[in-house]
């Protein structure tokens, strides 16, 4: 079982559903005792960094989710502003605190382009990486105005281009995220969602 956690601000349903549809069990939750027992967590997420991070503490997920990745090193996934959240802080609308699971920061795209950056762009991978086996380099859908700068590129798995490299989707260990939404991305996105699911079953039957 996959716990896909509700605090409020995320594509909680569409996540489940595409999960489902590729024969995977998951649960929508805020439980932390659902959470601590499901095979891997997922942290969707639409809205604004600081608003999130407040609906998380006041449902004591904070060091729930912390205990899950550092501790227990179980399959974690961020999607979108779940993404942003793992790092240590953001800009977005004043600074705040993140998870601190990923050293780096959130800052606003900045230029003489359209923002907030819509629309499918193509993923760039880093190099080999089991989460990215037998995924094609194909076009991924994003909606965000902000984006993670890590204090670590080994942490980058892929990046598309937007006026500049972007991080698409970072990982260390069994911890994930992915900028873009893999539920809306087609083909592409489906295949990393379902990578990540089966990885989540996997590592649960060797526990």
């Amino acid at each position: 079982m996959i716990a896909i956690i509700d605090y409020g601000m995320g594509n909680l349903y569409s996540v489940s559903q595409a999960l489902s549809r590729m024969g995977f069990q998951s649960c929508i939750t805020d439980d932390p005792a659902v959470i601590r027992d499901a095979d891997g967590v997922i942290l969707p997420g639409v809205g604004a960094f600081g608003d999130a991070m407040m609906e998380l503490n006041k449902r004591n997920l904070v060091e729930v989710i912390r205990e899950i990745v550092l501790t227990e090193n179980k399959p974690f996934l961020g999607i979108c502003l779940g993404m942003q959240l793992l790092f240590t802080s953001s800009d977005e609308y004043g600074y705040h605190q993140g998870l601190h699971l990923l050293p780096g920061h959130v800052k606003k795209f900045e230029g003489d382009y359209h923002i907030p950056h819509i629309g499918w762009n193509a993923l760039r991978f880093m190099g080999p990486h089991p989460l990215l086996k037998e995924v094609e380099e194909g076009y991924v859908y994003f909606v965000h105005s902000f984006f993670v700068v890590p204090d670590n590129s080994e942490d980058v798995l892929a990046v598309t281009d937007y006026y500049q490299d972007v991080p698409a989707v970072v990982g260390r260990n069994r911890l994930f995220g992915m900028q873009f939404h893999p539920e809306k991305s087609g083909d592409v996105g489906q295949q990393l969602l379902k990578r990540f699911a089966s990885l989540c079953i996997r590592e649960a039957s060797t526990r």
